[in-house]
């Protein structure tokens, strides 16, 4: 980017950074110009400063046409605050590379902190600390940015100065979330060029002793972060199995629950399966030797012979250090190949092995039984770098485990773009206060949407949804209590993206990357070179960095904004069709089912012109086929459509040309539940592409399913823990429950009456999330965060999950205490509720006769209207809600005579119930 002058006479050159004339102006002007790989703009300043005229240059009297102007580019701000809290500026030098070189020259002597920011934001690892030591001879130091941050699976490297000092006796070490190995190399120029590995993200110790004592600034903090890392995992199981005495019909097992407790007092849940022969069978890992209990229970209570002893031998535990494993797949790798090594259990006893795989790609990683009894164990990476490789059976590491494994060759030339933005915690939400919550949303009708909020007594008030802007909604409520609300926001009577959303009035009782959210299509599909648009939601999370990063085959423009109440829109660009990754990270931690996988559609060419006609409407039913038209408009190519069911399995939908313009897509739903069809034209989506189309009456519902129990609270290893998921008029459908800890966890689901409860037991301290999905969506405070306390009883390692799916049944709520969903306690006046309307007075018979009912201001209750006749009830009546409990009551009499109509609100007449009507 340049600027030039126009002379009359001779072109002027172009204006450089340092343009150097004779007269100034007294102007001040500003220019915005984009700086390169980024969409932010930066901000040029252009100053001129003019002589008072007839001033000559040197003497002279003419006035040559010579300006001098200076620029001062203002994208990178840095200051540093010393350890007496003030703040000094150092000196930022443009590199002219993409790069900025940032000087200082210490005042004070002990530990600094560098901020460095960009347009306003810090940039990632900001701040930097360093330590400033006073003396300059004969004094050991260290210096470098591997004493202040760094990636995971990259050398982090310092430089150590011996200058003036003897290099004997020179000690260094690496504490943290995992082994580093250290690497050093003697320059001979008085400096030590130190590196190490870290493997885990997390805080780092980094140690420098000269002569047994620390040297100045020693030991450092060194923050790791999993920035761009991808991990895989695999688990195969090796349990033993013990027959259980006595006759169990199937219904029986559906019913009952096991768990064994080790001599130790350790207790785990196990499983009870039907063996081969017929008989019921206890699937456990054992973990210690001796005599286990195995306590089995009918809804809560011993079942016969129930608690019953099992004998564990030397040979029957899983040892670790007996698992042999080779292949040079653990010392090197290539790109774009099988990388094999082998595992050999056959001596180790039984347990369960693990393998995860974390690097710069995400490996895939694939098991084979050899006929000798060991396992073939291959990963294939899309990108060169170090690899971690963690390995583990019956929860311990193998020797040698975690490997660290070099993979060359070729990457897949992915471009990756990020931004990070600084978001501030709202303000605490009181009671009677306007709450707010907005969402965009493009291309839809305002007329469609509905959004209700579930108070922490289960009381449901509808909301109001007003249009902010073409596209952006904001739902308005006011709270009448403190605690968590349910704010479910539906689009055709189905949750948008996002949907339902935790919102809390008062203080927040939780904060965290787990309680972000992010919808939108921009996370599901994107077209070249169009906008691709979400939200985020961070306002459950606290303040906090938010960074979005986007990864694929081009570089991506992604645009924020900021809507200043917990939320905000961001959108992307790319340049190429192909298999994109979207990052969301609140705080170093990616927020719940990041990354995203979004696969973007070449240019759309003719697939906008497409048109669907005569889409099914109303009631659609699983098990039976449905059909509806596209129009093509003059397009010409082919058309392709698939329907993905709320279990995520997919089916292949029938099309068949009517004629040149008109063809028919038909489809077979399988499941109840919202699904998905997509319809593409020449590979790419048409116009609202993938259509949702809810299947079945009982659909499940996210929002009506809630998690309670001792198990989603403070834990400790080595105890069973448990939750109960309450489904009761949640409707079907698939109940998935994941549990990401520090290592896998013991975890079975079982059915009881109000829905279904799972255990599990932790085996290692840190933080757990608990992840539970209804019909593949979260529901409401989903993930929850849980903390386990207590000693180590597995290896440490990568992140490990488990997972239980269940297919749900219906489950109704019954009257009686602690039986699942009951009806809440309602506050309401019926005496205020109005009813006008002829209807109220005279009916004609086949005619629609009609009343209103006004509810407004009468609280909120239950709304019952019948009517009865002199033969029965009347032929039909309809209720419809218009919105704030406005109500329009439609019905049709076929007889003469006196009627009586009945309008309760809740248990209570209205004021003129009941009436009395003439036909």
């Amino acid at each position: 980017m340049h600027f030039s002058w126009l002379s009359e006479k001779t072109p002027a050159p172009p204006a450089t950074w340092a343009d150097h004339s004779y007269y100034f102006r007294p102007q001040f002007y500003k220019v915005t110009v984009s700086e390169r790989d980024h969409v932010e703009r930066t901000n040029v300043y252009f100053n001129e400063t003019i002589i008072p005229e007839n001033q000559g240059l040197n003497g002279s009297d003419f006035m040559p046409l010579n300006f001098k102007s200076s620029f001062a580019i203002v994208t990178h701000q840095a200051e540093v605050r010393m350890p007496s809290g003030k703040i000094d500026k150092p000196v930022i030098q443009d590199n002219r590379d993409g790069t900025v070189s940032v000087k200082y020259d210490p005042r004070e002597e002990g530990s600094h902190e560098l901020v460095v920011k960009y347009n306003g934001e810090p940039v990632q690892g900001s701040p930097f600390k360093f330590h400033v030591d006073s003396i300059t001879s004969g004094y050991v130091t260290a210096y470098g940015p591997g004493l202040t941050h760094g990636v995971t699976g990259e050398p982090a490297n310092f430089t150590i100065s011996t200058k003036g000092a003897s290099a004997g006796g020179l000690t260094m070490a690496v504490e943290g979330p995992s082994k580093a190995e250290i690497n050093y190399h003697d320059n001979k120029d008085g400096t030590v060029s130190v590196q190490y590995l870290p493997t885990a993200p997390g805080e780092y110790q980094v140690s420098v002793r000269f002569g047994d004592r620390h040297i100045k600034g020693s030991p450092y903090f060194a923050k790791i972060t999993g920035e761009g890392r991808k991990r895989n995992q695999i688990s195969v199981g090796s349990c033993s199995e013990v027959q259980m005495p006595g006759d169990i019909t199937d219904d029986d097992l559906r019913a009952l629950n096991a768990s064994i407790q080790a001599p130790s007092g350790l207790e785990e849940p196990c499983f009870l399966k039907r063996m081969p022969t017929g008989n019921i069978g206890i699937s456990f890992t054992p973990r210690e030797i001796g005599e286990h209990l195995v306590s089995v229970k009918r809804m809560g209570k011993h079942i016969n012979n129930s608690p019953f002893k099992v004998t564990v031998c030397e040979r029957e535990v899983g040892d670790a250090k007996k698992v042999k494993v080779s292949g040079i797949g653990l010392k090197e790798g290539q790109t774009h190949a099988d990388n094999i090594f082998s595992v050999d259990t056959r001596n180790a006893g039984f347990g369960g092995l693990s393998v995860s795989i974390e690097g710069p790609s995400k490996a895939e990683i694939q098991c084979t039984d050899k006929d000798d009894g060991t396992l073939n164990i291959s990963y294939k990476p899309t990108e060169p770098g170090y690899y971690i490789v963690n390995l583990k059976f019956a929860d311990h590491h193998v020797e040698g485990s975690p490997f660290t494994v070099k993979v060359a060759g070729e990457g897949s030339n992915r471009k990756r773009e990020k931004i990070q933005r600084e978001r501030d915690a709202v303000p605490i939400t009181e009671i009677g206060s306007q709450c707010k919550l907005t969402f965009k949303m493009p291309g839809i009708t305002s007329f469609d949407l509905a959004a209700c909020v579930t108070s922490p007594s289960n009381v449901t008030e509808d909301a109001e949804i007003q249009e902010v802007e073409d596209g952006l909604y904001s739902v308005h409520f006011v709270p009448k209590e403190l605690g968590v609300h349910t704010v479910s926001v539906r689009y055709s009577e189905m949750h948008i993206p996002g949907s339902p959303f935790q919102f809390t009035v008062g203080p927040l009782r939780d904060s965290g990357s787990h309680l972000v959210k992010a919808g939108g299509s921009g996370l599901e599909r994107g077209v070249v070179g169009e906008a691709a648009e979400f939200n985020v939601w961070t306002r459950e999370a606290g303040g906090g960095s938010l960074a979005i990063s986007v990864e694929g085959p081009s570089k991506a423009d992604i645009e924020f904004k900021d809507r200043k109440d917990g939320s905000c829109d961001v959108s992307y660009k790319v340049s190429e069709p192909g298999e994109y990754r979207v990052g969301l990270k609140f705080n170093d931690r990616h927020i719940p089912d990041s990354p995203f996988k979004v696969y973007v559609s070449p240019d759309a060419g003719d697939a906008h012109k497409l048109e669907v006609q005569q889409f099914p409407q109303g009631n659609i039913q699983a098990d039976a086929p449905y059909q509806f038209m596209v129009r093509k408009n003059g397009a010409k190519g082919d058309l392709d459509a698939k329907i993905v069911a709320p279990s995520g399995t997919d089916d292949d939908c029938f099309i068949q040309n009517i004629d040149s313009e008109m063809t028919s897509v038909r489809f077979y739903p399988r499941e109840n539940g919202i699904h998905a069809i997509h319809v593409k034209f020449n590979g790419v989506h048409i116009p609202d592409s993938p259509f949702r189309i809810k299947v079945g009456k009982d659909v499940a519902d996210p929002a009506a399913v809630h998690a309670t129990g001792n198990g989603l609270d403070d834990v400790k290893t080595g105890h069973k823990h448990d939750f109960i998921i309450n489904t009761c008029n949640a409707g079907v459908g698939t109940l998935a429950v994941s549990i990401d800890g520090p290592s896998k966890v013991a975890m079975d689901c079982t059915e009881v009456e109000e829905g279904y409860k799972v255990r599990y037991t932790p085996l290692l301290p840190g933080e757990h999330y608990i992840t539970v999905k209804y019909n593949n969506m979260h529901i409401v405070g989903s993930p929850f965060k849980v903390q386990a306390t207590g000693e180590k009883l597995a290896d440490e390692g990568a992140q490990e999950t488990s997972t239980v799916i269940v297919e749900t049944v219906r489950k109704i709520a019954k009257g009686g205490k602690n039986t699942g969903v009951h009806l809440p306690t309602f506050k309401s006046d019926s005496t205020k509720v109005e009813s006008k309307g002829m209807g109220l007075k005279k009916a004609y018979i086949g005619k629609q006769n009609q009343f209103t009912i006004c509810a407004t201001d009468a609280g909120n209750n239950i709304l019952y209207v019948g009517m009865y006749g002199p033969k029965g009830p009347c032929e039909e009546l309809h209720v419809k809600h218009a919105g704030h409990n406005n109500y329009n009551v439609h019905y049709v009499v076929r007889d003469r005579g006196q009627y009586v109509l009945l309008i309760k609100w809740g248990e209570e007449h209205v004021p003129g119930s009941p009436f009395q009507i003439d036909v």
